[in-house]
């Protein structure tokens, strides 16, 4: 199958450069090297392998009762704006399937990170990828977003950003009734039950949330403990946070590179400010710079206590290290905080037993639940309800996206 054989081809050269665009990444964005290698690069890339796989679908007839058959066609011309914080990882995530439908795209990528897209673009001509089937185009997203999400010669846009810009190109792309995918913000909850094993519960919330130095929309940012539970977390959540090594991104001990840029720094820490003047509790980190670093977009990794739902720091991104510990007196109150938000990309809880496991995720307004600390999954659908966008990426959820699904109906 020629799409199938592309895609692997792909795959097989992004691998062989995969050091390289580990490191383009990582100065870039100041992720630190080796997570960059594995969750910007390799997962992304092993995404892709799974769409390579799905590509033989897009063959499939399928008959139904009643005279009619049904078959799968390409959406058509698609058009993709991508964000900085992951950014392979998001063009596999549009590229990959479209690819793998049959689709031709223009990718415009973030202006922060642009060089990881530079590679990709190489790759796809050493493999031979027909000319005007991957375009890229590069330049600032206010210039250029108009055009990929109104041109009506465009069939699908897919974006990833945030949820102020999302609207902006719904509305654009509202004009031509083309196929609108958007993956936008998230407020994600989490919740310790009471069956839980605190202390391990809070390490690993800690150490997922402040991965990328929580530059991310699936950030697991508010923390819900049962009352009883409560100081302990706080106190296993300090313990933790004061752990994590901040520092040069190319060290193999750091676990928190700076932020991407001084003003994302500046934004971060008014939100900490924010937080301490309605109320919250400093646990540990602040608004300071890191002990032993003088300049650069670093920021402690931050711990809010007694926080409620009603604070900034609870209602809005703050795309940072900062993470606020909520205190809620049973289940109940415990869902109906974790939904008491605009957003519903992604959310978690660790829970020992089976059924509360199952009570909880099925009530809670979000995409995707974390149970128990899971790794990412390549192969799961991943998209928000409310304001955290439409439509899926990744796996055969994300391939669907970009199909049409034509019937033909048969008189004799």
């Amino acid at each position: 199958m020629e799409r199938k054989a592309y895609i692997d081809a792909i795959c097989e050269k992004l691998t062989e450069r995969k050091d390289e665009l580990a490191s383009l990444i990582s100065q870039e964005m100041g992720i630190p090297v080796h997570f960059s290698m594995g969750i910007q690069v390799m997962g992304p890339i092993s995404g892709l392998q799974i769409f390579a796989n799905l590509a033989e679908s897009m063959d499939e007839v399928t008959e139904h009762d009643g005279g009619y058959i049904t078959v799968k066609e390409a959406v058509g011309v698609c058009s993709f704006i991508t964000p900085w914080n992951f950014p392979l990882f998001q063009v596999i995530a549009k590229v990959g399937p479209a690819l793998a439908a049959g689709c031709t795209c223009v990718l415009k990528p973030s202006e922060q990170t642009p060089l990881c897209t530079f590679i990709f673009a190489e790759v796809c001509e050493q493999v031979g990828l027909p000319a005007g089937v991957f375009n890229l185009v590069t330049g600032k997203g206010s210039v250029i977003g108009d055009t990929l999400s109104s041109h009506p010669e465009i069939d699908l846009v897919s974006f990833t950003g945030s949820t102020e810009v999302g609207i902006d190109i719904a509305k654009s792309a509202a004009t031509s009734v083309k196929r609108v995918c958007q993956e936008l913000g998230g407020k994600s909850p989490f919740i310790i039950a009471e069956d839980a094993p605190v202390a391990k519960a809070v390490k690993y919330v800690i150490k997922d949330s402040m991965f990328n130095s929580g530059q991310m929309c699936v950030q697991l940012s508010r923390i819900l403990v049962h009352e009883s539970q409560y100081e302990e977390a706080l106190e296993v959540a300090k313990t933790v946070a004061d752990s994590l090594v901040v520092g040069d991104p190319t060290d193999k001990g750091t676990f928190l590179g700076p932020l991407s840029s001084m003003q994302a720094r500046d934004s971060v820490v008014r939100y900490i400010e924010k937080g301490l003047a309605e109320g919250a509790r400093l646990v540990t980190g602040g608004p300071e710079l890191p002990e032993g670093i003088d300049k650069g977009a670093f920021v402690k990794p931050t711990i809010l206590g007694d926080v409620n739902n009603d604070m900034a720091v609870a209602r809005e991104e703050i795309f940072g290290p900062v993470l606020c510990f909520i205190p809620y007196k049973d289940e109940a109150e415990a869902i109906a905080i974790a939904n008491d938000t605009d957003f519903g990309l992604s959310s978690g809880l660790w829970a020992e037993d089976k059924d509360t496991q199952m009570r909880i995720a099925k009530q809670l307004r979000a995409g995707q639940v974390k149970v128990n600390g899971p790794a990412f999954s390549f192969a799961a659908p991943f998209g928000g309800y409310k304001m955290s966008g439409n439509g899926r990426e990744w796996g055969a959820s994300g391939l669907v996206e970009y199909t049409e699904e034509k019937a033909i109906l048969t008189g004799r």
